[in-house]
């Protein structure tokens, strides 16, 4: 039995990694700036040694990384900067590598090692070279696209009229993964060290154009979905860094091997995105929260 330090506990990839460990059985160490939190809560409840830990308090991230074997560590610019993420980012492996952790697992992002030109993935590069550089053995595991976000933001908002409003051509494919696989994984990952050390491995568990997201979407929500496509010149308008990655999912594209992924790794109990679509509460995702700020 690992004692396992999972970063981000709270959030969708770290909590994800955090349930994945517990049901192995595992200790999980759940670290997060906001303990009271009812995320947190929730993975107490679970089993989890909730600890606060703030990337920008090294003190923090020292006593909560004290004699832990392991390190699920993951970065984010979005709500500071892609600066900020990289400065975090080496203050936490520079954390553990000081505490002496056996084994650290980087979530990235797919790519993210080809010189993209998109900032929040060349920041993630960034910090993946300064992770071989500690010393310490790592793995680093590189998610494509999050299904998650498709029940969100913009897409939320357009499902709502049924729109699937999508800065993509309706023909072009895209690699997709929900939050749940990336924790079946990173947990997999950081059960079975010896096998996964030094290795970076892209991961994705579906492969859909923007057309066939589209009919998906329309059998899970019974709702008459159809594809728009979203110019790049308006999402420029509310950011420069996902212009950059739509752009690059067009021109490009994330060619992650779906399909030798499963062959290899069964135990993930990978989801298609039609598996992830029908276990969403569409109706209650689709019904509009007065909270919510408007898109202007």
């Amino acid at each position: 039995m690992l004692t396992i330090a999972v970063t981000g506990a709270t959030g969708a990839q770290g909590g994800a990694t955090a349930r994945a460990l517990l049901v192995a059985g595992h200790r999980v160490r759940a670290l997060t700036r906001t303990p009271a939190a009812p995320a947190a809560e929730a993975l107490r409840v679970l089993g989890a040694d909730v600890r606060y830990a703030d990337f920008d308090d090294r003190t923090s991230l020292d006593a909560a990384l004290a004699g832990a074997d392991s390190l699920f560590a993951v970065t984010t610019p979005f709500g500071t900067d892609t600066a900020t993420e990289v400065r975090q980012g080496r203050t936490l492996l520079d954390a553990a590598a000081a505490a002496r952790v056996g084994h650290i697992v980087f979530t990235s992002a797919a790519h993210a090692d080809r010189g993209t030109g998109i900032p929040h993935y060349d920041s993630k590069a960034e910090i993946e070279r300064h992770l071989r550089a500690t010393g310490v053995p790592w793995t680093v595991i590189a998610p494509a696209a999050f299904m998650d976000n498709f029940a969100s933001g913009w897409t939320l908002e357009g499902l709502r009229e049924n729109t699937f409003a999508w800065p993509m051509p309706a023909d072009r494919a895209l690699t997709l993964i929900p939050a749940e696989d990336i924790g079946a994984f990173a947990a997999l990952v950081l059960r079975r060290r010896s096998d996964f050390t030094g290795r970076r491995i892209d991961i994705a568990s579906d492969e859909l154009t923007a057309a066939q997201i589209a009919a998906a979407l329309s059998a899970a929500t019974g709702r008459p979905v159809t594809h728009r496509e979203v110019p790049l010149s308006y999402v420029r308008t509310h950011s420069h860094d996902l212009a950059a990655m739509f752009s690059y999912f067009t021109s490009t594209g994330l060619d992650v091997d779906v399909t030798g992924l499963r062959r290899a790794h069964p135990e993930v109990g990978w989801h298609t995105f039609a598996d992830w679509a029908a276990a969403q509460d569409w109706p209650a995702l689709l019904t509009p929260n007065p909270k919510e700020p408007a898109l202007s």
